[in-house]
């Protein structure tokens, strides 16, 4: 294929180049070249900006384009209109966070989707994020009728992601001693190996396949405490894990996914429990936990932290070890007086 990737050198887009190359494609970025502007040496680079910027895509023909930056709604359809008459597969990479609240268990594809009362409110906040998606994701099929996928992927882990929202784990267990556990070990967990989510949206760029999917794992139900046991055989050493209240830890300010990374309250825990049984049928496939685990360290060793956050998130998803020392030792003295 000739492959357009909107964006390509940031986490899920860089991983996409690598599967596309490994495959023989012929790939073409489009981005600022303000990310990691020497990654991909050889490969095409067209410089600009996805707003009022899409000079440099006019008058080329793509077989297929992956989008893995597109947050607002009229900045997506102006790219699309560029692109329309010469492309023949568009992937739009979307977020399970588009379905309205309250989320239900085991949500597919058909689940009511979340809307902003002014659709022209262009504010990507936490809380128009997912509104913001949904209609982005109107905008690509409505342009491009049977020929756009739409991946809506749950949490994406694994090397480069510069978020800390799973390094934290791998990272925290491998330091060994005490470790706060959030909640109950029963709780659901679900997130995908941004290489397997990589690869198999090429395949389904190869095959032109069309519709909407939920994009995350593992394949089996998976909860908290199995996950954190797994990093632990994973890695080895002698961490040894303190299940803390839920209630507590809200009382004290703790915020869930960010300060917590993974850990989602019980009120939310559907957005943990997506029905992917579509994506699967479709061929989305997952290495072991133990592999993401041990790769994510390594890289997370390797990679110094000044050198992978961006710009749009100043502070990594994670827990200090002074904070955690604190609640652990709060959760003592609340345990013994009952």
């Amino acid at each position: 294929m000739k492959l357009l990737v909107l964006g390509g050198t940031r986490f899920l887009g860089r991983a996409i180049v690598d599967a596309a190359l490994a495959r023989g494609h012929a790939v073409t970025l489009f981005h600022r070249g303000k990310t990691r502007p020497g990654l991909f040496p050889g490969v095409e680079r067209l410089i600009g900006d996805r707003d009022g910027g899409l000079g440099a895509l006019r008058g080329r023909d793509w077989d297929a384009v992956v989008d893995t930056s597109g947050f607002v709604p009229r900045v997506v359809v102006e790219g699309v209109r560029v692109l329309a008459e010469r492309i023949a597969h568009y992937t739009f990479v979307s977020s399970i966070s588009v379905y309205a609240d309250p989320m239900p268990a085991l949500a597919n594809e058909s689940a009511p989707l979340a809307s902003l009362a002014d659709e022209t409110d262009e504010t990507v906040s936490g809380e128009h994020y997912g509104a913001l998606k949904a209609l982005c994701e109107r905008a690509v099929d409505t342009a491009l009728p049977g020929r756009a996928l739409v991946v809506r992927p749950g949490l994406i882990v694994g090397p480069h992601d510069y978020t800390d929202r799973f390094a934290y784990w791998p990272r925290r267990i491998a330091r060994g001693g005490e470790v706060l556990a959030p909640g109950v070990p029963a709780a659901p967990v679900q997130f995908v190996d941004v290489r397997d989510l990589a690869a198999w949206m090429t395949t389904m760029s190869e095959r032109r396949a069309s519709g909407t999917f939920n994009a995350t794992g593992p394949a089996t139900p998976l909860a908290f405490g199995p996950f954190l046991d797994a990093c632990r055989a994973a890695l080895g050493g002698d961490a040894r894990f303190t299940w803390v209240d839920e209630r507590f830890l809200l009382d004290r300010g703790v915020q869930p996914w960010s300060e917590m990374p993974l850990w989602v309250p019980e009120a939310s825990a559907a957005h943990a429990r997506t029905d992917c049984a579509r994506a699967l049928a479709a061929g989305l496939e997952f290495r072991s936990i133990d592999a993401t685990v041990r790769d994510t360290l390594a890289w997370d060793r390797a990679e110094p932290a000044a050198t992978r956050l961006a710009p749009s998130i100043p502070m990594p998803a994670s827990m200090s070890a002074e904070r955690e020392r604190e609640l652990l030792a709060a959760w003592r003295v609340a345990r013994a007086a009952g």
